[in-house]
C-alpha cells in the first residue's frame, strides 16, 4: 500500500463519525486537510477546519489560513483567545507550550462536542516526537489524534507528498509560535511579540522566498536581537546591514547580531537542556 493510501485509510476509519482539524496553514495540516476533503467527497461526513487567532501569530497568518482553507472548500472556524492571560504562559516557563495547547485544544474539543464532530485531528508529525515539545502531552491527555505522527510520516516525506499533489505550501518554511524566540523565564508581552513579528517580516523582505528566519531576543540587560538565517542568506543581510540595523533599532532593539552558526530549529535552554522550535 502506498503511504498516501495508508494515510487516507487511517483517516476514513477515524473520521467516519465527523471530524475537525486544528489547521495552522503549514504543510502538515494542509496535507491533512486536502486528504480529509478527498475522502469527504468520496463519502460525505461532517468536517470542519479550526484555527485559533492569538498574539503568538504573525498578523498575516490568519488571512493565509483563510485562503488555504477556502481553496479546499472546507469550512473554517476562527476562534480568538489571549494565552497571555494565563500566568503559566505569560511567564514563559519550559512547559509554556503545554498550558497554551491545553487551553486552545480544550476550546476546539468543546466545539467538536457541540457540533457532533467525533474526532479532532492535528498535524503533529513523526519528527516532532523526537524533540522537546511539551504541548504534545496536552494533545495526548485530551485525546487529539495525530495521523502523521501515528503513521510515522516525517517532515521530508510530507513535503514530498505535498509537492507531488501540487500543494503550494510544500516548500513553506515552518512558522512556530513567536514565543519560541524568547529564553525561558522571559515575561512575554504583546509589544515584544509584535516587535519580533515586524522584525522577522523585515528580514524576509530581504531574503529569498522560503528562507527560514528567526529573530531571537535576549533581555538580560538591554533588548538585543540575534538573527538566525540559512548561511546562503547571510551575505544578503550583510549587504543591507545598515538599513536593517536601523529598522530593528526603531523596533526597540539596542544591539543586533547575525548568528554565524545560521538558522537552527531550536532555542536552547541551558537549565533544561531541551529544544523548542
Amino acid at each position: 500500500m502506498k503511504r498516501i493510501d495508508e494515510l487516507k485509510a487511517f483517516l476514513r476509519r477515524t473520521a467516519e463519525h465527523g471530524a475537525a482539524l486544528a489547521f495552522s496553514g503549514g504543510v502538515d495540516s494542509s496535507l491533512l486537510l486536502a486528504m480529509l476533503k478527498e475522502i469527504h467527497d468520496e463519502s460525505p461526513f461532517p468536517l470542519a477546519a479550526l484555527t485559533m487567532r492569538t498574539v503568538f501569530q504573525a498578523a498575516e497568518e490568519l488571512s493565509e489560513i483563510r485562503r488555504l482553507a477556502a481553496e479546499t472548500g472546507v469550512e473554517l472556524q476562527v476562534f480568538h483567545c489571549d494565552p497571555l492571560e494565563l500566568p503559566e504562559v505569560r511567564d514563559n516557563p519550559p512547559d509554556r507550550c503545554y498550558w497554551c495547547k491545553r487551553h486552545i485544544f480544550t476550546e476546539f474539543l468543546n466545539f467538536c462536542r457541540t457540533n457532533g464532530l467525533g474526532t479532532l485531528f492535528d498535524g503533529t508529525n513523526a519528527d516532532d516526537l523526537k524533540v522537546y515539545r511539551p504541548g504534545l502531552r496536552a494533545l495526548r491527555e485530551l485525546g487529539v489524534v495525530s495521523p502523521l505522527a501515528e503513521l510515522g510520516f516525517t517532515k521530508a516525506e510530507i513535503r514530498q507528498i505535498a509537492r507531488e499533489r501540487g500543494l503550494d505550501c510544500a516548500s513553506k518554511p515552518s512558522q512556530p509560535c513567536l514565543a519560541t524566540r524568547f529564553e525561558y523565564g522571559t515575561r512575554l508581552r504583546p509589544d515584544l511579540l509584535e516587535s519580533v513579528q515586524r522584525g522577522e517580516a523585515l528580514i524576509r523582505q530581504l531574503t529569498p522566498p522560503g528562507t527560514d528566519v528567526r529573530l531571537r531576543v535576549h533581555l538580560q540587560s538591554v533588548p538585543a536581537a540575534r538573527i538566525e538565517v540559512s548561511p546562503d542568506a547571510m551575505e544578503i543581510l550583510f549587504r543591507h546591514r545598515k538599513a536593517l540595523a536601523a529598522a530593528l533599532h526603531e523596533l526597540g532593539f539596542q544591539f543586533i547580531t547575525l548568528d554565524l552558526e545560521g538558522f537552527r530549529s531550536g532555542c536552547y535552554d541551558q537549565k533544561k537542556e531541551k529544544k523548542t522550535s
